[in-house]
């Protein structure tokens, strides 16, 4: 009786480990192009957090704008982001994906922002051997004078006034 119980006990328990916590959804992102959003979102957040005055306040728009881009919408993003996350192996590699993307144009910008500061750097140079004079500022007048008993008298007078 008691093999009979552990063996019911062991075919439960791995029965029970086979189960799926969440059931795939009906409109299924593909991973290839679920790593194209999550990438795409996180380039917006990036953006968001470097320079929040350089996207609207509302942040629905640019979301909405990736999903359109991928023709999809919000719920089957979200259903499917739940799907993939309860694999955690899986939702690893996909941010593995990510984050090696992300690194790569990292570097891409990177390389290009040197090359501008080389540029810039350059043509600094070559106008130090030309320079022009600088304009003369003219100095500020000097400001007039102000008797303060002259502005307190004038206050006294204007209250004696809207009195009568």
């Amino acid at each position: 009786m008691k093999n009979f119980v552990l063996i019911i006990l062991v075919l439960f328990l791995s029965v029970s480990c086979k189960k799926e916590l969440v059931k795939e959804p009906k409109r299924l992102i593909d991973k290839g192009k679920m790593i194209d959003i999550m990438y795409d979102l996180s380039v917006l957040d990036a953006i968001k957090y470097q320079n929040p005055l350089s996207l609207d306040s509302t942040d629905s728009s640019q979301k909405k704008f990736i999903f359109q881009k991928y023709k999809v919408d919000s719920l089957q993003f979200a259903q499917s982001n739940m799907y993939y996350a309860a694999d955690y192996e899986s939702y690893k590699d996909m941010f593995d994906q990510i984050a090696k993307r992300l690194e790569k144009n990292q570097k891409k910008a990177d390389s290009l922002v040197k090359i501008e500061e080389k540029k810039a750097s350059k043509e600094k140079k070559k106008n130090k051997g030309k320079t022009e004079p600088a304009p003369k500022l003219e100095e500020p007048k000097p400001l007039k004078k102000v008797n303060v008993d002259s502005i307190r008298k004038t206050m006294q007078f204007n209250k004696r006034r809207l009195k009568k």
